[in-house]
């Protein structure tokens, strides 16, 4: 009993220890998660009326170029994977890396551009697809470099109080790059909050813009924030009266429309991470309360043995002292 009894007690001890950590990680995990969800909440509205302007401003695409428009055969990938700096988030760095590296082993989406309502599919072979990495968060750097993949630029930083304009060099860097022709579609890699259970991994095309996938996000978050389709003033067809040329105006709207996209992307990512943090912690808690109860039933099993034992030995003791 004494070596059994006192074995079960340190691990009852040890659990308990663990399942404190666990409950206070669990609560600021919950705290940072609304501040996070408060933020995604904020910018989905700033976000959808920004890209219902572009897409009513579709018809100087048609007229006016841009490089950031271009649309090109598919050959060369760059791609923007948003992932944590720490652990003990669950399934969450796991899923949007996996979903990615599926896409790259079978780039049948991936070798697609549009062009209007029209798909540009490359002639390009799955093997002669050349796909480069920026990473943003440590975990997804550390597992594409496991996997041997290119990554081009890491931002360890960058999801720890994000700002629009923290945001700006790494769009930057993926703005000049693909017009400079160094890739012919950029897209980002990341994980869309749905609500504290459900964190769903995303892939979104961010380059070249195209106005279809543009429309598909709009009604999508609409559809998230409200439950149903909106019909507001955004989604109207507006004939605009644009000042100073047209070109002046999409010079300076398209990139920061890029960077309001990685911008949402990030901030998304942020909450579900808390999300999945929050439930992983959670989980671990109800884990180690159930251990507890095996092994105070264990202990208690141990110590009515113990005891049971010693009640023999006595009646034995006595009875072998009268005879």
């Amino acid at each position: 009993m004494a070596k059994g009894g006192k074995e079960v007690q340190r691990r009852i001890k040890s659990i308990s220890n663990t399942r404190k950590i666990t409950r206070a990680m669990e609560m600021v995990a919950a705290a940072k998660m609304r501040k996070e969800v408060e933020k995604v909440l904020a910018v989905r509205s700033y976000a959808t009326s920004a890209w219902g302007i572009l897409t009513n401003l579709s018809r100087a695409f048609g007229k006016h170029k841009h490089g950031l428009l271009e649309v090109r055969e598919v050959r060369r990938i760059l791609v923007v994977l948003v992932t944590s700096n720490r652990g003990l988030c669950g399934a969450y760095n796991s899923q949007v890396v996996k979903k990615i590296m599926e896409q790259i082993k079978n780039p049948k989406l991936l070798k697609i551009n549009r062009v209007g309502e029209k798909k540009l599919v490359s002639s390009v072979s799955d093997k002669d697809l050349k796909v480069d990495f920026i990473a943003v968060g440590k975990k997804g750097f550390e597992q594409l470099r496991l996997r041997e993949q290119n990554v081009i630029a890491e931002f360890g930083e960058l999801n720890y109080l994000p700002s629009a304009d923290a945001v700006r060099p790494l769009a930057h860097i993926i703005i000049n790059d693909y017009q400079a022709e160094k890739y012919d579609k950029v897209v980002i890699a990341y994980t869309d909050y749905k609500n504290t259970l459900v964190q769903e991994p995303k892939l979104r095309q961010l380059l070249p813009i195209s106005k279809t996938d543009i429309e598909k996000q709009i009604e999508q978050m609409s559809l998230e924030e409200k439950g149903e389709k909106i019909t507001s003033a955004e989604e109207k067809i507006i004939d605009y009266k644009i000042e100073p040329e047209p070109q002046e105006v999409l010079e300076h709207l398209l990139p920061r429309l890029v960077e309001m996209q990685i911008y949402h992307a990030i901030l998304e990512s942020n909450a579900s991470e808390e999300s999945a943090r929050m439930m992983a912690m959670k989980n671990a808690t109800e884990a180690a309360g159930e251990m507890m109860e095996e092994l105070h039933y264990t202990y208690n099993q141990i110590r009515q043995m113990s005891i049971t034992q010693e009640i023999a030995e006595i009646t034995s003791g006595r009875v072998a002292l009268e005879d």
